[in-house]
């Protein structure tokens, strides 16, 4: 026997099949749009993670580069005769000049201005001599300026150097007091000191301006440079000061 369904439950049925077909092709659509999306998204973490590897190994080795760094035998190396000539000489010669002033210092009835200017020289030439010894230390060389080297051309032409009597208050080099213009500052007293002081400063002062302007036109090490520079500024205002308060006495 054969049945046989009413034509509207046939399509009926025939719509409910299609209807099932269609979803399930829905469902297998979204499915793999899905997974798609997924897959683009482990893409882009993985690019941009190797990104960020590849930056920060780049980071890491631009900042360990040691090509732009310099090394304290860099450093040694990047003076000449010159530099060490300079922290030589200028050593004894700021020492003087502190020695000087401590002279006036002790003195009575000594004007205010210079008392002033006594303090002031005290107070840069100080530390100057640390960072000069410091510098000598770092180079190898001695404090003091070993037998002969008052003979070098280029100090003794530019400079009017005569060593020779470095050992008896070192009285050849530029601006140096003798034994015997100590002696007379060591003796004099108020006015009269105050006044035998600033002469002598003066003197002394212009000294050490052309051992830094020696420095200045032959050193190599670039802080000796840059103090040879400063030496001259500073003392050439207070050459102008001393002239000025020399005026007034």
């Amino acid at each position: 026997m054969t049945w046989v369904l009413p034509t509207g439950e046939a399509e009926l049925g025939h719509h409910d099949a299609c209807a099932r077909s269609r979803k399930e092709h829905t469902l297998m659509n979204k499915k793999t749009l899905a997974a798609g999306v997924t897959a683009l998204a482990v893409v882009f973490t993985a690019a941009a993670c190797s990104d960020s590897d590849t930056g920060t190994t780049a980071a890491t080795s631009t900042s360990t580069s040691p090509a732009s760094a310099s090394t304290p035998t860099e450093q040694t190396a990047a003076h000449n005769d010159a530099d060490v000539m300079f922290a030589q000489m200028m050593i004894p010669h700021h020492s003087q000049a502190i020695e000087m002033s401590d002279m006036i210092l002790a003195k009575d009835n000594i004007p205010a201005e210079v008392s002033a200017l006594a303090e002031q020289i005290k107070a840069a030439q100080g530390p100057e001599i640390d960072q000069l010894e410091s510098w000598l230390d770092q180079w190898g060389a001695p404090t003091s300026m070993p037998d002969g080297a008052h003979d070098m051309p280029s100090m003794d032409e530019d400079m009017g150097m005569g060593m020779d009597g470095m050992s008896d208050g070192m009285s050849g080099m530029d601006g140096m007091m003798s034994d015997e213009d100590m002696q007379a500052l060591s003796d004099a007293q108020g006015t009269d000191a105050a006044r035998l002081f600033l002469k002598q400063m003066i003197t002394h002062h212009e000294g050490a301006v052309e051992m830094a302007r020696t420095e200045i036109a032959e050193g190599q090490f670039p802080e000796a440079v840059v103090m040879a520079r400063s030496i001259v500024e500073t003392q050439q205002q207070e050459i102008e000061t001393m002239r000025q308060l020399l005026d007034t006495l």
